[in-house]
C-alpha cells in the first residue's frame, strides 16, 4: 500500500477510536471522577507504550529543551484540556450532541492556523467555518427538550472549548521539527498526560469507593486508556507526518460519524432533527472546507 494511503488509512482509525471516546466517556463519568479515571487510562497506557518503546527503539530519543516543551503543551491541551472539558460536558449534554459539535473541528483547525499560523484560508474555507458554526448554533438553539442532558447548552459550550484544544493538540505536532517515531510520541504524550491528572487523580482516589465500581466502569477504563489512547495515538502519529494539516483536518470529519453511530447502538441514545440539522450543517462545513 502507498505511503500516502497507508497515512489515510491511520488517520482515519484514529479518528473512528477518538470518536468512540464520547461514548466511551459517558459510560465512565457515571462511575469514576474525571480526573481519577483519565489518570488510570493514562497509567494504563504508559504501562503498554514504555516497555514498547524500549524493547523496539532503545528508549526515548534525545530532545531538545523546546521541542520538550512543545510536547508537554500539546499533551496539556489534547491529553488533558480536551478530556477535562469531553467528559465534563458529557455529563450535561448528549453524546449524540458531543458527538456533532466535535466535528467541527476541521473548521477550529483552519480557524486557528488562520490567526495563528498567518494560513489565510480561502474563501470557500470561511464559508465552511461559519456553516460549523451555524451546525454548532442548531444544537444550542434549538432548545433543551429534546435528547440531552441536564444542562445541554452548557454541556455543549464545553464540548466546544474541548474542540478547540483539541484542534491546538492536532497543530502542535507539525510544528515539532526533530524526528519522532509515532511509538515514541505517543508514549511522551501519555506521560505528560499522567503527570497532567496524578494530582487530582490521588485527590478523587481518597474520596471514591473503587469496590463499588462495576465491571463494566474498569472495562471502559481499560478500553480507554488501551484503544481511545494507546491505539489511536499511534495511528494519528503515524498518519500526521506524511500529510498536510489541511488534510489531517478533513479526516477528523471520522470522529462524529463514530461518535454517532456508536451512540445510538451502545448506549441507545434516540437521534433528533438537532442532530441530524446540525451534523447536516457541519458536514456540509467539511465538503467546503476538503475542496
Amino acid at each position: 500500500m502507498p505511503k500516502q494511503y497507508l497515512a489515510c488509512v491511520n488517520l482515519s482509525l484514529a479518528m473512528v477510536l477518538v470518536g468512540s471516546s464520547v461514548v466511551a466517556g459517558k459510560i465512565m463519568v457515571e462511575e469514576l471522577p474525571v480526573h481519577l479515571a483519565s489518570a488510570l487510562r493514562f497509567a494504563l497506557a504508559l504501562a503498554i507504550l514504555a516497555p514498547l518503546v524500549l524493547v523496539r527503539e532503545g528508549g526515548l530519543p534525545r530532545l531538545s529543551r523546546r521541542t520538550w516543551l512543545k510536547l508537554a503543551t500539546q499533551s496539556l491541551c489534547g491529553s488533558f484540556l480536551f478530556t477535562v472539558f469531553l467528559l465534563h460536558g458529557l455529563t450535561l449534554t448528549g453524546p449524540a450532541s458531543a458527538g456533532v459539535i466535535t466535528s467541527t473541528t476541521p473548521a477550529c483547525m483552519g480557524l486557528i492556523a488562520w490567526v495563528f499560523l498567518k494560513d489565510r484560508p480561502h474563501r470557500r474555507a470561511v464559508l465552511g467555518i461559519l456553516l460549523s458554526v451555524a451546525g454548532v448554533l442548531v444544537l444550542n438553539l434549538a432548545g433543551t427538550d429534546g435528547p440531552g442532558g441536564a444542562n445541554p447548552v452548557f454541556g455543549n459550550l464545553l464540548v466546544l472549548a474541548a474542540v478547540v484544544f483539541e484542534s491546538l493538540f492536532l497543530l502542535i505536532r507539525k510544528t515539532v521539527p526533530e524526528p519522532l517515531s509515532p511509538l515514541a510520541a505517543s508514549t511522551v504524550i501519555s506521560g505528560f498526560g499522567l503527570l497532567w491528572f496524578l494530582p487530582g487523580g490521588v485527590v478523587e482516589a481518597a474520596s471514591t469507593d473503587l469496590s463499588a465500581i462495576s465491571a463494566t466502569g474498569w472495562l471502559v477504563v481499560g478500553y480507554y486508556g488501551a484503544f481511545v489512547t494507546v491505539l489511536a495515538y499511534l495511528f494519528w502519529f503515524a498518519g500526521i507526518t506524511r500529510v498536510a494539516p489541511s488534510t489531517a483536518g478533513v479526516f477528523t470529519a471520522v470522529m462524529p460519524v463514530s461518535a454517532l453511530i456508536l451512540s445510538a447502538l451502545v448506549l441507545n441514545e434516540p437521534i433528533g432533527w438537532q442532530q441530524l440539522a446540525g451534523c447536516g450543517c457541519v458536514l456540509g462545513s467539511i465538503v467546503l472546507i476538503s475542496r
